[in-house]
């Protein structure tokens, strides 16, 4: 690559760069703003609108709410998901491209699409619009994605640690909790994080299958019909932060775990 490629290569990076993080900067600033009309310049700066937000029982609940909701649809998708992954991979039977198909369907299709499929198919199985609902949709949602993270791992797992496995008596479920789901743990931990951001910020099937308590993004909608307000930029930077620094733990865990497996 000559100079003139790594140049424009460099500044496509950098404007991609600021494109991303400029706006998350300035949602920031905002939330300092000692004024309740957003817009610049910045005359004077506060700490009420964040400290607002950790006083405020509706937003703390909501925030509880919103994670208890991602937490239960994520250890479902990491069940089925894995599931799915361990079923498919390496393994050749009558059917197995209808259920991948199947599989991936949920990731494919359209949110709005699908909540409306969700919202239309939980009133004919008389499921109420809730908690329930909502951990529901957001796990079948969900599934694809640790299947296709837990399959590529799989793929590079050495077949001959499952084979003395084996020949050393160990059954297929032996085998499994001792070799493949130790080698595992990086690509579960890694979708697991990523479907719980995904359910954390999902709101189109929340909006769909909630009932009278709203999820974080949902309550923040809800915020913005009465017009946009710092109060909105402080609740929003502080669920980036947290889901930033889970995300930043999450990527140093599972590069330490792949060293480790590595040795």
């Amino acid at each position: 690559m000559n100079r003139g490629n790594r140049i424009a290569l460099a500044c496509v990076y950098w404007a991609f760069v600021l494109y991303v993080f400029v706006p998350l900067i300035l949602m920031i600033l905002m939330g300092f703003k000692d004024s309740k009309f957003i817009g610049f310049p910045i005359r004077s700066w506060t700490l009420d609108w964040y400290t607002g937000v950790f006083s405020d029982a509706e937003v703390l609940y909501t925030f509880g709410y919103s994670v208890v909701i991602a937490v239960l649809s994520t250890l479902i998708s990491v069940i089925v998901g894995t599931w799915i992954a361990v079923l498919l991979e390496g393994r050749r039977f009558w059917g197995r491209a209808v259920t991948f198909g199947l599989m991936v369907l949920p990731a494919l299709v359209p949110g709005i699409i699908s909540a409306i499929a969700f919202r239309i198919y939980a009133r004919w199985l008389g499921i109420e619009p809730g908690m329930g609902a909502i951990v529901w949709a957001h796990a079948v949602h969900n599934v694809p994605f640790v299947s296709l993270v837990v399959m590529a791992r799989l793929s590079t797992l050495p077949k001959s640690q499952i084979e003395a496995a084996r020949d050393l008596g160990a059954d297929p479920l032996i085998a499994f909790l001792r070799i493949t789901l130790p080698y595992l743990v990086p690509a579960i931990l890694g979708a697991s994080v990523f479907c719980l951001l995904l359910s954390f910020d999902d709101f189109v099937r929340s909006f769909f299958l909630g009932g009278y308590e709203p999820t974080l993004p949902v309550l923040i909608f809800a915020m913005l019909r009465s017009g946009m307000s710092p109060e909105i930029n402080a609740i929003a930077t502080v669920a980036l932060v947290l889901t930033a620094a889970i995300g930043i733990w999450a990527e140093r865990f599972t590069r330490r775990t792949n060293k480790e497996s590595q040795i």
